[in-house]
């Protein structure tokens, strides 16, 4: 059983590498670096982030493809050069996706396309479903085009699932970068801190793809995200909690907005409430469903 991961060497996608590793697949992880894995059994595979060229061999007849691969979005303002890098990193990849696909003379079973729910833009308190509309945010038109990069995969008879993701809890990714803060003391609110934070486990997250890649009835769109979706302001507080630490700054969306810019505005300050109501009528059970529990596992490891 093989697997192919565009962003393997990423937060999510070492995860799933080790979740994949766990039930018995060979696990190819492209990347630009030629450093071997870390993770017994993974293979790191050198490619160019936009084409085929260098694995089309392990996209011959593997079980799977998933689609990981693109720029950060939260690094930093978002200039005219950083947001087409965020666009063309995640296009280029599809692409490179799809020309494998029509490559390969034993197709792949499903390619599991990374997405995100930034799809739907800045909600308001009513919650959202995959049949809910695109947003009319950078983001959501980045993700729209992020999602259509590998469409043509299904003009080959190819399983496809949309995998949009919500914010992911662990040792890692945004929650890394929030925990230093809070632990200091200095853990704020955010702007008015209703908008909408929907999350998932990192082992909630990596359980869901594999179910996604096992289940053969399952194709089209899928929210990864908890059943229990917060506002901001309960995040922070359950976040506080779980360090000890009570939250008592708040930073004005203005001032997030003058030092961040568009990325504050759209990342920050803006939110859904996510419900992923097709993962769950396809059977699949969370085991993480309240934040708290959520932080406190992922702290007092």
């Amino acid at each position: 059983m093989r697997v192919v991961i565009t962003g393997g060497t990423g937060f999510i996608g070492k995860s799933l590498s080790r979740g994949l590793v766990s039930k018995g697949y060979q696990v190819i992880c492209l990347t630009r670096s030629s450093r071997p894995s870390e993770i017994s059994g993974v293979r790191n595979v050198v490619w160019d982030g936009k084409s085929s060229s260098g694995w089309l061999e392990y996209a011959d007849g593997a079980d799977a493809i998933v689609n990981l691969a693109g720029d950060n979005i939260a690094s930093g303002r978002w200039t005219a050069a950083k947001k087409q890098s965020i666009l063309a990193s995640r296009v280029d990849a599809g692409r490179a996706v799809s020309e494998a696909v029509t490559k390969a003379k034993v197709k792949p079973q499903v390619v599991i396309q990374g997405s995100a729910i930034g799809y739907y833009g800045s909600c308001g308190p009513e919650p959202v479903n995959e049949n809910s509309p695109k947003g009319d945010l950078f983001l959501s038109d980045v993700v729209e085009k992020w999602e259509a990069s590998t469409v043509s995969v299904e003009e080959h008879g190819v399983r496809r699932v949309i995998a949009r993701t919500a914010m992911v809890l662990g040792n890692g990714g945004a929650l890394a970068k929030m925990i230093g803060p809070f632990k200091s003391g200095l853990g704020s609110y955010l702007g008015h801190g209703h908008q909408g934070v929907s999350w998932v486990h990192i082992a909630d997250e990596v359980r869901a793809i594999i179910f996604l890649i096992e289940k053969e009835k399952c194709h089209g769109v899928y929210n990864l995200s908890s059943i229990h979706p917060l506002t901001f302001n309960h995040f922070a507080d359950s976040l506080g909690s779980v360090l000890g630490k009570k939250v008592r700054l708040r930073v004005p969306a203005f001032v997030l907005k003058l030092v961040m810019g568009q990325m504050a505005e759209e990342i920050l300050l803006s939110g859904q409430f996510v419900l992923p109501e097709r993962l769950i009528s396809a059977g699949f059970k969370f085991n993480f469903t309240d934040a708290g529990d959520a932080l406190c596992a992922i702290v007092e490891k």
